[in-house]
C-alpha cells in the first residue's frame, strides 16, 4: 500500500529529527607524514604523539561535545604519493592538517594546501625556504640554518676541528641549508670541512663507500644529516672500519633510544640534537612519557614537539569564534602552553624552538650541560 503525501512528509520529518538527535558531527583534523619509507620511524613517532593528544581530548569530552576525528595519510617520503595524500585530505575538508614530517615532502604538499586555503601545521619541517612567508603553512621547528649553526658551535666547543659530513639528498630541502649553515659557521670558528658525501636514503644505499670516502681525509668528527636508521647504519660502518672519531647527527635523528636499538655499541659517543629536555622531572612531561609508553610500548623520542603541535591545534579549535578561520585562530590565540615551553607563532607562522644536545655513553643517552 502506498503512503499518502502527508505520510511521506511525516516520515521525512521523523528521519530529520532522528538525525538531529544523533551523534554531533565530528571535528576533522588531517594528518600526513611518512609512515612506510625505510626511515618512517620519524613520521610514525610524530603520528603516535598526535594520536595520543587526540585520544586524550576525546576522553575529556572532545570540543564542545564534538569528538575529534583524525584522518591519517601516508606520504611515503615520495613526491607522487605525497601529492595524492594531500589531495585526498583536501577533498575530505578537515579544519586543519598536521604535517608533513620532512621538508622534501613540504615542497610538494604546501603549494596544494595554500591553493586550497587549508592550514597546515608541521612540528618538524625546518628548511629555510618556508620561513618568513605569510601563507597557510605554520611551523613549530627552528630553521635548518639555525640548527646547523648551533650544532657547529657545540661541536667546536667539544673539540671538533676537522669534520666530514654525510648528508641525505632525499631530503635536500633540509639537508642542503643545514649543511651550508654548519660549514659556514664551523669554518668561521676555525674548523675545517674535510669532505662531503651525499647519499639517497630512498634508494637504500650502501654506506661503506660513503664512510671510506670521508675517512680518506682523516676527520676527527663525522656528522650525519640523516634519519635515525641511516645514522645508525653510518655509525656502524664507521666503527667497522676502525674509525675512533667523534660522531654526531641532527634532530632529524633525535631519538637516542631508537638509534641505540638499531646501532648498538657503534652509537657510543654519538652526539645528537633533540627538542625535549630529557632532565625535566615536571609532571606534564613525565605524564606524557608514561602515557606514550603505555599506549605505544616504546620510547617517545622526538615526539614531544608533535604532541605539542596537536595540543596547539586543539587549543585553537577550542578558542576560535564562530566564523573565524583556523589560520587566524592559530595565529591569534597564542602563546600556547607546551609540555616544557611556551609556544607562539609570529605573523608569518614561524616559531622559535629550544634545542638540547645529548651524548650516548655506554648505551645510555646523557644530556649535555
Amino acid at each position: 500500500m502506498r503512503a499518502s503525501p502527508a505520510g511521506k512528509l511525516r516520515y521525512l520529518l521523523l528521519c530529520c529529527c532522528l538525525a538531529a538527535c544523533g551523534e554531533p558531527e565530528t571535528i576533522r583534523i588531517g594528518f600526513v607524514a611518512d609512515l612506510s619509507d625505510p626511515g618512517s620511524d620519524f613520521g610514525i613517532g610524530i603520528r603516535n604523539s598526535v594520536i595520543l593528544a587526540v585520544e586524550e581530548q576525546n576522553a575529556a569530552g572532545g570540543i564542545g561535545g564534538r569528538r575529534l576525528e583524525l584522518i591519517i595519510r601516508d606520504d611515503g617520503q615520495d613526491p607522487e604519493q605525497a601529492r595524492i595524500a594531500a589531495q585526498e585530505l583536501i577533498a575530505l575538508k578537515p579544519e586543519v592538517v598536521i604535517g608533513p614530517a620532512t621538508s622534501a615532502m613540504a615542497r610538494v604538499i604546501v603549494p596544494l594546501m595554500n591553493a586550497a586555503h587549508l592550514p597546515l601545521v608541521s612540528p618538524t619541517v625546518a628548511a629555510d625556504e618556508f620561513r618568513g612567508i605569510d601563507d597557510y603553512f605554520l611551523r613549530l621547528s627552528r630553521s635548518s640554518s639555525e640548527a646547523g649553526e648551533n650544532q657547529a658551535q657545540v661541536l667546536y666547543q667539544l673539540g671538533a676541528r676537522h669534520v666530514g659530513i654525510a648528508y641525505d639528498r632525499s631530503n635536500l630541502a633540509y639537508s642542503e641549508s643545514w649543511l651550508h649553515a654548519f660549514a659556514t659557521h664551523f669554518t668561521r670558528l676555525g674548523g675545517q670541512i674535510t669532505g662531503q658525501e651525499a647519499f639517497a636514503s630512498a634508494q637504500r644505499p650502501a654506506f661503506a663507500p660513503v664512510i671510506d670516502a670521508l675517512r680518506a681525509a682523516n676527520p676527527d668528527t663525522l656528522v650525519f644529516i640523516s634519519n635515525s636508521i641511516d645514522t645508525a647504519r653510518l655509525s656502524q660502518q664507521a666503527r667497522r672500519r676502525g674509525l675512533n672519531v667523534r660522531l654526531s647527527t641532527t634532530e632529524w635523528a633525535s631519538s637516542g633510544e631508537s638509534m641505540i636499538e638499531l646501532g648498538g655499541s657503534a652509537m657510543d659517543g654519538l652526539i645528537f640534537a633533540h627538542t625535549n629536555n630529557r632532565k625535566d622531572l615536571q609532571l606534564p612531561y613525565q605524564a606524557f612519557l608514561a602515557a606514550y609508553e603505555a599506549r605505544f610500548h616504546g620510547s617517545s623520542g622526538y615526539s614531544t614537539v608533535a604532541y605539542d603541535t596537536a595540543k596547539v591545534v586543539i587549543a585553537a579549535l577550542e578558542k576560535r569564534r564562530p566564523g573565524e578561520d583556523m589560520k587566524t585562530a592559530l595565529l591569534k590565540y597564542g602563546p600556547y602552553r607546551g609540555l616544557q615551553h611556551e609556544l607562539r607563532f609570529d605573523a608569518q607562522g614561524d616559531a622559535a624552538q629550544i634545542v638540547y644536545f645529548s651524548q650516548i655513553r655506554d648505551g645510555v643517552p646523557e644530556q649535555l650541560p
